[in-house]
């Protein structure tokens, strides 16, 4: 009986040493891109300003509607182009109302404000955390004549954790655009 008894104790020890098996997330591919090299694009609207070489840019709907697609991200860049006509509290409005109409995904919002002065250049950045549909958002205008609006779309499902490189080399290319980024005389 206290053969027995050892017995079981030493198999059941053995038996409950193993560990559980857990499934493991499926791992996703982390992608490097290369660093940029940026032109100038050159238009008939009234701005102009560097971009990317890893992207390309397309027409859109509109007259000075441009999409700026990295085909390798699976993401667009969505430039639109508006003339004040004293409607500038309106655009401004439109374009805040792009931004928080994702604070049902969103996790949090970085607003960032930036000024250009010796260019007429100002406006918001907007920087969208968590499964967001556009992670990034900014507006541009001279607040007198001319607004112009830009949304970041991925064509696949929003995972904060596997875009996020993507979202970074994006983000960078977005500030440098803004940062070269003038109106037209």
């Amino acid at each position: 009986m206290f053969k027995n008894a050892i017995f079981i104790f030493v198999a059941m020890l053995l038996v409950s040493c193993g560990k559980d098996p857990v499934p493991k997330p499926y791992g996703e591919l982390r992608l490097e891109y290369p660093k940029p090299q940026y032109r100038k694009f050159e238009n008939n609207c009234n701005y102009t300003f560097e971009y990317s070489d890893f992207a390309k840019i397309t027409d859109a709907k509109r007259p000075c509607w441009y999409y700026l697609n990295y085909p390798k991200m699976k993401a667009k860049v969505f430039v639109t182009y508006y003339p004040i006509q004293n409607d500038f509290a309106d655009h401004i409005k439109e374009a805040e109302k792009m931004v928080y109409e994702h604070t049902i995904k969103a996790s949090a919002i970085d607003t960032k404000s930036f000024e250009y002065p010796n260019k007429k250049v100002y406006g918001n950045f907007y920087e969208l955390k968590g499964q967001s549909a556009s992670n990034l958002q900014f507006y541009i205008t001279d607040s007198t004549k001319h607004f112009v609006t830009a949304y970041l779309y991925f064509n696949t499902r929003p995972k904060p954790d596997s875009l996020a490189p993507a979202v970074d080399y994006i983000k960078k290319d977005m500030k440098h655009l803004l940062d070269t980024f003038e109106w037209k005389k």
